[in-house]
């Protein structure tokens, strides 16, 4: 079985977990803090519901499959199949109303990511690839005022950018680089870029993909927040490591970007 087969699933596990969060978006939701003290850490009934959604249909359909999820923590993670999910990756834009926030569903097959989606029901958008090709189902423009109402999807591609001069460069916020080490690396990269954007999560590594984004760094992820999307941004023909050039699948300092180029001369900044 390859990872192929899975595709429908793993809609039909975005579709589950969409219909579990989209009533709560832009709603009077409130959140609870995980940090326990510390750095403000959301987490809301959206998140544990949809988690909770897909973990059920996980287990009616593929029971042998293991599961870990950000909210309900690991389930036979030493299975040949294992399903790494986020349900609302991007929690604080959840809360705020912004629509830069996704659910990752990621797979996994004997330790190696081999598929993964990120969907956006409220955008009405799935990011989907398997590290050989990536693609986006959306909605098709329509014409004049007319509502969209046709489906489409359509192939990515990153776009070239041979040096920071002329990338644009994306993280989630410089406040969550904690260490100062790790925040004066991102800053070497940053001074020389030509466009630097905030508060992406997840649709930076898409906006990636998509070809509008030359470069995302991050520090302090998990698992869950980057095994969906590495098959994504591979398949669009990027490349997502650590810092130091190593597999990016157990999350810590992430570098993504769509030009190998412009990946050589970020990462040999960020780890000077």
């Amino acid at each position: 079985m390859t990872a192929v087969d899975f595709a429908g699933f793993v809609d039909r596990l975005a579709q589950v977990s969409g219909e579990v969060i989209l009533p709560f978006f832009r709603s009077t939701i409130g959140a609870e803090d995980k940090s326990r003290g510390g750095v403000f850490d959301p987490v809301t009934e959206a998140d544990r519901g949809a988690e909770a959604a897909m973990r059920r249909l996980i287990a009616q359909t593929f029971p042998a499959h293991g599961v870990i999820g950000e909210e309900y923590g690991q389930d036979r993670p030493e299975a040949e199949y294992v399903w790494v999910l986020d349900p609302i990756d991007g929690t604080k834009s959840f809360i705020s109303g912004l629509p830069t926030w996704g659910t990752l569903i990621g797979l996994m097959h004997r330790g190696k990511p081999v598929y993964g989606m990120m969907a956006q029901p409220f955008t009405r958008e799935r990011f989907f690839g398997d590290g050989a090709r990536t693609r986006l189902r959306c909605l098709a423009p329509s014409r004049g005022d007319a509502p969209p109402s046709e489906w489409m999807t359509r192939p990515l591609r990153t776009r070239e950018c041979a040096s920071l001069a002329e990338a644009t460069v994306m993280t989630t916020s410089p406040a969550l680089i904690r260490v100062e080490a790790d925040r004066e690396a991102y800053r070497r990269v940053e001074a020389k870029a030509r466009l630097t954007r905030y508060g992406g999560d997840c649709y930076a590594y898409c906006a990636l993909a998509l070809g509008h984004v030359d470069l995302v760094i991050e520090t302090g992820l998990k698992p869950h927040d980057v095994v969906a999307l590495a098959p994504i941004v591979a398949g669009a023909g990027g490349m997502m490591t650590t810092w130091e050039g190593g597999d990016a699948t157990a999350g810590g300092r992430i570098i993504a970007a769509g030009d190998a180029r412009l990946y050589e001369q970020a990462k040999q900044l960020l780890t000077a």
